[in-house]
C-alpha cells in the first residue's frame, strides 16, 4: 500500500511548476530593486511632500475616531498616538499662523502680576478653585440706592462725554485711539486691588484659556469644539464650513481679559481665512449678525482696525438679499452664495421670528455709523416702522410675523425663546443712541407694561417670574433664555426715573433672584432649559426636554447687570457658586461639555462647546469680579450675544464716519 511519505523526502514538483515559481521570483525582485534605481527620484523632490500636505490640510476629520480607551489603557494625554496627533495639528496651526506665534512677547507678557486694565498679557491661572467653600464675604444683604445712569453729554462725531475721561483718559485723542488690552479699567480701583475679586478674576481667564486652547488644538477654523471627541463639532447651526464661529464669537473675551498671544491668534485667522463669498449655506440672519457682524463691530470699536469694520460690513452685506421682502421684515434664512432666502418651515405657515428679525437693529444701526452709509440704519428703521404701527393684541408682540402679508401668525408670546432679544433691543437702541431714539424707549416701555399685566407673575412662595403665554393661556413655564430679563428690567429702572421705575427695578431683581433657585434646587447647581410653576413645584423641570443646560450665560448677565446697579453682595455670591459649579461638573480635561440632565448627581455631558460659552458666559462671569471702570454700564451697550458696543455721544470709541454717503441701492 502506498504510504504518505515522511518529512524531509524528495519533492515531487515537476519541472514546469519549477519553473514558474523561479519567474514569480525573478519578478519580485526585478520590482524591488527597479523602484530604486530605474524609477523617477520621487523622494528627492517635492511630489510626495505636496500629497502630504493637502493630507494635512485636510485636518482630522478625514480619519475615522479610534475606539474609547479601556479602562487600563492610558489617558489621551499620556497616549503617544495622541500626542502625535496634537503635534501634528500644531504644526498646522503654526503653518497657518506664520511668523505670528514666533515674535517675542509683549514687553512684561506671562511675567508677573499683570491684571485687567493694565494692557499686558497675565500669566495664565494655574490653581484650582477651591472646592464648593462658602466665600460670602460681609455685608452681603446689603443693597446700594438704585442708581440712574446719566444721559451722555452729546459732541460732535461720538466724542467722549465727560465722565468718560476718567475710565478712558487716552480715548481723548479720538478716532486713532485704541482700548487698552484688559479693558482699560481703572488699575487702581478697590475692586482691581482686592486680591479676592482678583483671584476669581484670574480663575474664569484661566477657564477662557482652556476652552481657547483646547478649541484652537482640536477644531481650529471650525465653528466649535466637541471637548469629549476631540474633534469640530459640525452640526452647530452654522454646520461644517470653517467660519471659526468660536474665534470671531470670543475675540473680544479674549481682548478683555488681556490674553495677548491668544487675540492676536484669532485676528490673525480672521484677515487670512475668514471669507463668505464662497460658502454655500443656508446661514441664520439671526445668529450671523449677532455673533460675527456683533463680534466685528465690537473689536473695530475697541481697536479702531479697519480690518474688523470690512468684514463686518462683508458679512452685513451677505445678510442683505434676505430682507427683500413685500413688507421688509427679513426672511431667517439666506445662502450667502446664491442670496437665496426663505423662513423656517415650522415657523406658523412660512413667518419671520420676532426675535430674529428684531434683533438687528443695535448691529445695523453702528454699521451706518462707521461706514457712512445709511442703507444698514433704512433696513432695520423699516422693520422698526412696521412694528410700531401693526395693531397688537393686548399691547402684546406675538412670536410669528408673516413678512409677505405683514399679519402676525400664531398668538404666542414669550420673553423667552422666539421674542426674547426683541425687547432687549428696544432698550439698548434707545441707550446706544445716547438716549436720543425716543420711540424705542417708548416702544420698550409699552411693551414692558403689557408684559407685566399679563405674563409677569409671582409663585405662592413668592418667586417672580415671566410666564409664556398663548391663545389668551398662561403656560406658567419659564425660558432659561428669559432669565437675562432680570438685568432688562432693572436697566430700564436704572436709565430713566418715571413712574414705572420702581416697579421695573422690582420685578427685574425679582425674576433674577427666580433664575438663582433654578440653579440652587438641583444637584449640580445648574439651571434647567427651562422651569415650571404649579400647585406641586416651582422654579424645576418637569419634562425630560426641559432639564439639559447648554453653558447658558442668561443667569449670569442678569448677576452681571445686577451687581454693577446695586452692588449687592449676593449676586457676586451667586456667580462663584456658577464658577465652580461649572469647573465641576461641566469642565473636561479637552474644554467644557454642556449636561443632559441637571438633576443627576453625575449628569452625562452632550459633548459640545458652545461658541456663546466663550463669548457670553466666560465674559460675564469675568466682568462680574471686575471694577465697574472696566466697560461701564454709562458707555457701552451689549448686543444679546454679549459683544459691547459704544454708545454714542459718551463714548470715544464710537469712531463716527466723517461722512454720511446717500443711499445705495445695493439689495
Amino acid at each position: 500500500m502506498y504510504r504518505i511519505s515522511p518529512i524531509g523526502r524528495k519533492s515531487n514538483f515537476h519541472s514546469r511548476e519549477k519553473c514558474l515559481i523561479g519567474l514569480v521570483l525573478v519578478t519580485l525582485c526585478f520590482l524591488c530593486f527597479g523602484g530604486i534605481f530605474l524609477l523617477p527620484d520621487n523622494f528627492g523632490g517635492d511630489r510626495v511632500l505636496r500629497v502630504y500636505k493637502h493630507f494635512q490640510k485636510a485636518g482630522p476629520e478625514i480619519f475615522i475616531p479610534a475606539p474609547p480607551l479601556a479602562a487600563h489603557a492610558p489617558h489621551r494625554s499620556e497616549d503617544p498616538h495622541f500626542i502625535g496627533d496634537r503635534r501634528r495639528l500644531e504644526q498646522k496651526i503654526r503653518d497657518e499662523l506664520g511668523d505670528i506665534l514666533d515674535e517675542p512677547p509683549a514687553a512684561g507678557e506671562g511675567g508677573g502680576d499683570s491684571g485687567a486694565g493694565k494692557g499686558q498679557a497675565p500669566a495664565p491661572a494655574q490653581a484650582p478653585a477651591p472646592e464648593h467653600q462658602d466665600e460670602r464675604e460681609a455685608g452681603g444683604d446689603h443693597q446700594a440706592a438704585n442708581p440712574v445712569l446719566a444721559a451722555p453729554v452729546q459732541g460732535e462725531g461720538g466724542g467722549g462725554a465727560a465722565g468718560s475721561q476718567s475710565s478712558h483718559p487716552q480715548a481723548s485723542s479720538g478716532q486713532q485711539s485704541v482700548l487698552p488690552l484688559g479693558g482699560g479699567g481703572n488699575d487702581q480701583a478697590p475692586d482691581t486691588l482686592d486680591a479676592t475679586m482678583e483671584e476669581r478674576r484670574q480663575k474664569v481667564k484661566e477657564m477662557m484659556e482652556h476652552a481657547w486652547h483646547n478649541y484652537k488644538l482640536y477644531a481650529w477654523g471650525k465653528n466649535e469644539l466637541r471637548p469629549l471627541s476631540q474633534r469640530a463639532h459640525v452640526g452647530s447651526i452654522f454646520g461644517s464650513y470653517d467660519l471659526g464661529a468660536t474665534i470671531v464669537d470670543g475675540l473680544d473675551t479674549l481682548y478683555i481679559m488681556g490674553l495677548e498671544k491668544e487675540y492676536r491668534e484669532g485676528r490673525d485667522w480672521i484677515e487670512r481665512k475668514f471669507s463668505l463669498d464662497n460658502i454655500s449655506a443656508e446661514l441664520s440672519v439671526f445668529e450671523t449678525n449677532i455673533r460675527f457682524v456683533g463680534g466685528m463691530l465690537t473689536l473695530y470699536a475697541f481697536t479702531g482696525d479697519p480690518l474688523y469694520k470690512e468684514k463686518a460690513q462683508h458679512i452685513a452685506d451677505k445678510l442683505l438679499p434676505a430682507f427683500q421682502t413685500p413688507t421688509g421684515i427679513p426672511y431667517a434664512l439666506v445662502n450667502t452664495k446664491t442670496g437665496v432666502a426663505k423662513n423656517y418651515g415650522w415657523a406658523s405657515g412660512g413667518s419671520s421670528i420676532l426675535s430674529e428679525f428684531g434683533t438687528l437693529h443695535l448691529e445695523f444701526a453702528y454699521l451706518s455709523d462707521i461706514t457712512g452709509n445709511p442703507l444698514y440704519r433704512e433696513r432695520v428703521q423699516t422693520i422698526r416702522q412696521v412694528l410700531k404701527e401693526i395693531e397688537k393684541p393686548k399691547g402684546l408682540y406675538p412670536n410669528f410675523l408673516n413678512p409677505k402679508t405683514g399679519k402676525w401668525g400664531q398668538l404666542h408670546m414669550s420673553l423667552g425663546a422666539l421674542g426674547d432679544s426683541y425687547y432687549e433691543y428696544l432698550l439698548k437702541a434707545w441707550l446706544q443712541s445716547g438716549q436720543t431714539d425716543e420711540e424705542a424707549r417708548e416702544m420698550y416701555d409699552e411693551a414692558m407694561l403689557a408684559i407685566m399685566d399679563k405674563m409677569v407673575r409671582t409663585s405662592p412662595n413668592g418667586l417672580t417670574y415671566v410666564s409664556d403665554l398663548k391663545f389668551d393661556r398662561l403656560e406658567h413655564k419659564m425660558d432659561h433664555l428669559a432669565c437675562f430679563s432680570g438685568g432688562l428690567f432693572a436697566l430700564g429702572a436704572a436709565t430713566r426715573q418715571n413712574d414705572h421705575t420702581n416697579k421695573y427695578m422690582e420685578v427685574g431683581k425679582g425674576i433674577t433672584n427666580t433664575c438663582h433657585e433654578s440653579y440652587v434646587r438641583t444637584p449640580t447647581q445648574l439651571g434647567p432649559e427651562a422651569f415650571r410653576f404649579s400647585d406641586a413645584v416651582e422654579a424645576r423641570a418637569l419634562r425630560s426636554q426641559e432639564k439639559y443646560y447648554i453653558l447658558r450665560p442668561e443667569t449670569f448677565e442678569s448677576y452681571f447687570v445686577l451687581w454693577r446697579l446695586t452692588h449687592d453682595q449676593k449676586y457676586r455670591d451667586w456667580g462663584w457658586e456658577a464658577v465652580l459649579a461649572l469647573e465641576k461638573h461641566c469642565r473636561t480635561a479637552h474644554g467644557y461639555c454642556g449636561l443632559r440632565n441637571v438633576y443627576q448627581q453625575e449628569p452625562q455631558k452632550d459633548d459640545v462647546q458652545q461658541s456663546f460659552f466663550l463669548a457670553e458666559t466666560l465674559k460675564y462671569l469675568y466682568l462680574l469680579f471686575s471694577d465697574d471702570s472696566v466697560l461701564p454700564l454709562d458707555e457701552w451697550v451689549f448686543n444679546t450675544e454679549a459683544h459691547p458696543l459704544p454708545i454714542k455721544g459718551a463714548n470715544a470709541f464710537y469712531r463716527q464716519a466723517p461722512v454720511t454717503l446717500p443711499a445705495s441701492n445695493a439689495s
